[in-house]
């Protein structure tokens, strides 16, 4: 199965909110990957960078893990509050 960018370059809606949230709080890519890995998600941080940028998909699983590890909501990572 071969998966499609949204918009011709983005395969997530999160990653800009991702990057906002991160940057806001002062943490670094790595930081934010120790700080997911802590709480179970495995996530180096180039995984984080392809992420911010569009190129990775973000599994919806990932989403809950990452507003924690933020201290933002899942509807906010999604853009819809």
């Amino acid at each position: 199965m071969r998966v499609y960018p949204m918009d011709r370059e983005r395969f997530n809606l999160c990653g800009s909110r991702v990057k906002e949230a991160r940057q806001r709080s002062g943490m670094s890519q790595d930081a934010l990957s120790i700080k997911l890995q802590l709480l179970g998600l495995q996530i180096g941080q180039m995984a984080i960078s392809r992420m911010e940028t569009g190129k990775r998909i973000v599994p919806d699983f990932e989403l809950p893990v990452l507003a924690e590890a933020l201290g933002v909501s899942v509807d906010w990572l999604l853009g819809i509050e």
